[in-house]
This record gives C-alpha cells, structure tokens and sequence, in this order.
C-alpha cells in the first residue's frame, strides 16, 4: 500500500515536503506572532532579527540533540548530519538553545519589556505555529508515525513497516486544541496575571509531549527517548512554578512604584 508521500518532482527537480511544510508553518509562525504583538502594544520592528537569532538557535539545538542522542547512526557519517530533509529535529533541544537566546533578545530588543508579558503575547502563536508544522512536517517525512498499530486510525509511512500510529496528526490536534483553549482564557480568565498563560501552556504541552513520546513514539530503552520524557516533565514543572508565581499587573506598578 502506498504510504504518506514525502517528495514531490518538478522534472529533474526534488522538493521535499517535510521542509515546505515546516517553511510553511514558520512563516504563518512569525505573521501571527507580529499581529499578537502589535495588538499587545508591543514594538513588533525588531522581531525579524530576532526571529532569524531564534531560528538559528533553535536549528541548531533541535539538530544538536537529534545527533547527540544517535550518535550511533551519525558517527562517521557527516554527510547526514544536513540532512534534515529526512527528520532529525529534537524539539526539546531546540527549546534548551532556542529559550537562552529568546531571553537575551528580549532584553537586547525590548528592554522595557518583562519576560512575562512578551512571552504571553506570543506563546499562543507558537503553540499554533507547533500545531500547524506537526501536521505539514512530520507527517510528510520518512519514518513520520508512531508505534505499529492494526487500528483504522493507522498510516503507512515511508521507511518504516506496517501501520503507524499517525503522531504529528495527533499531535496538531492537540496542539490546536491549546491553542484553543489559551484564546479561551485570554478572554475570560479575569484579573489575568502576566505570565500564566506562558505556564498553561508549558504545563499542558509539557504533559501532552510526555505522554505522546511514551505511549505512541518513544521506545523505553532509546536514550533519546527517554530524555525527551523527562524534560517534557521538567518543562510541565517549570510551567506550574510559573502559573504560581505569575502576578497581576497592578502588582508590578505597585512594586514600580
């Protein structure tokens, strides 16, 4: 049976629907996350440079981690360490390099700005930027799925055997359903703290992330895997120190004060 494509050709040209897909979502990423800060109130010039600084970071992070945790299989092969049309992008290495740099921009660009409120103007915007490049990326790569499943919910994908568990669909529909929910409680959550729609966020994705590796990707005994589980953990964790340490913004005048 044909499994989900990852290429497609344009005469003797190769395109690559994993990276188009990422491409994609990075870009409706950084539209949404410009429009959430301009309606914030927020200076939204100075996101392009940080945006290209956060890239990089995380590019690098999310690749770092994939061959750290493989190394086995990128050992003496430095041709696949660039290949990254074929998978091999650790989110939670991207996140480690990705959220130093995103603090030291901040306060390069945005000076006057608190960590809390720029994080709360565009974390919904990643969470749905995240939704939509689980749905466009992985799951147009080689070895995209999740475990070997017979329910009717299983795909084929290219480079592994038998039916998979569908991951990056499952995983948009829970991403999107944050996202969901994060508009929610911006509109409704009275009194709202700055800063604990950031954590709402890290608890719920953390959580989400964790269970994910664990029952439908991870194998127990895979290094990675594993490391994945436990800082998708600490990450749920930070999120709830934040929720209860996230104040109301008449507290910090009054503080300013």
């Amino acid at each position: 049976m044909t499994g989900v494509p990852t290429t497609f050709h344009l005469g003797p040209l190769v395109f690559h629907l994993y990276g188009i897909g990422l491409a994609t979502a990075g870009y409706v990423t950084y539209l949404y996350s410009r429009a959430r800060l301009r309606r914030a109130g927020v200076d939204d010039e100075p996101f392009w440079p940080f945006t290209v600084v956060l890239l990089l970071a995380a590019l690098v992070g999310a690749r770092g981690a994939n061959i750290a945790t493989n190394w086995s299989y990128y050992a003496g092969h430095p041709g696949r360490w660039i290949a990254t049309w074929q998978g091999g992008l650790a989110s939670f290495g991207a996140i480690g390099v990705a959220l130093p740099v995103g603090v030291w921009g901040v306060k390069r660009w945005w000076p006057t700005l608190t960590l809390g409120q720029f994080a709360d103007a565009i974390i919904p915007a990643f969470v749905a930027g995240w939704a939509l490049g689980r749905v466009l990326g992985p799951q147009f790569m080689v070895a995209g799925g999740g475990h070997e499943t017979t329910s009717w919910i299983g795909l084929h994908y290219a480079g592994q055997v038998g039916k998979r568990v569908p991951v990056p669909l499952i995983q948009g529909a829970e991403d999107g359903a944050l996202w969901l929910g994060l508009l929610w409680l911006e509109g409704h959550w009275r009194q709202r703290r700055i800063g604990a729609i950031s954590g709402v966020a890290m608890v719920v994705w953390g959580v989400a992330r964790a269970y994910d590796e664990h029952f439908l990707l991870g194998q127990n005994s895979h290094s990675g895997s594993i490391g994945v589980q436990w800082a998708a953990v600490v990450l749920a964790l930070s999120g709830v120190v934040v929720v209860i340490r996230a104040r109301r913004p008449r507290e910090r005048e009054h503080e300013g004060g």
